[in-house]
């Protein structure tokens, strides 16, 4: 698994993991029944504290994206809530769109950064069903 942590963020570390794990996720570079490193083994690949890993996989368990089994870890499993999950991406969008128009940026230039984001997971999920993803 690849993760990219920015040490420079101003966005907390557990966030930016539980972020990557998503999007992990929705390329399917992260599979349902996957069983994510254990919180030692994610935070010495990272080079980061235990309590920060375990905050992060807290969260995505809160979330619906992961179940904590006590022999297995972390074990990633969709807690399946589209109304929720709408609801959610509703609050994000609201303060994202708001930041937008105080930018001037139209809803022309939303839909199309919109369309490219949604476009470029939908077809990275495409190229790993295709088998096509890690050839080179």
């Amino acid at each position: 698994m690849v993760l990219k942590i920015d040490f420079n963020s101003d966005e907390a570390i557990y966030i930016q993991l539980r972020n990557q794990i998503i999007m992990g996720i929705a390329t399917e570079m992260i599979h349902e029944g996957d069983t994510l490193p254990s919180v030692r083994q994610m935070a010495d690949h990272i080079g980061i504290n235990m309590h920060t890993v375990n905050k992060a996989y807290a969260v995505l368990r809160q979330e619906g994206y992961v179940k904590l089994d006590r022999r297995r870890g972390a074990v990633v499993s969709l807690d399946v809530d589209k109304i929720q999950a709408i609801n959610t991406m509703r609050q994000n969008l609201e303060v994202v769109l708001a930041c937008g128009i105080c930018k001037n940026i139209t809803r022309e230039e939303v839909h199309q950064l919109v369309d490219e984001i949604y476009d470029r997971y939908t077809r990275a999920c495409m190229e790993d069903t295709d088998g096509n993803q890690g050839e080179e």
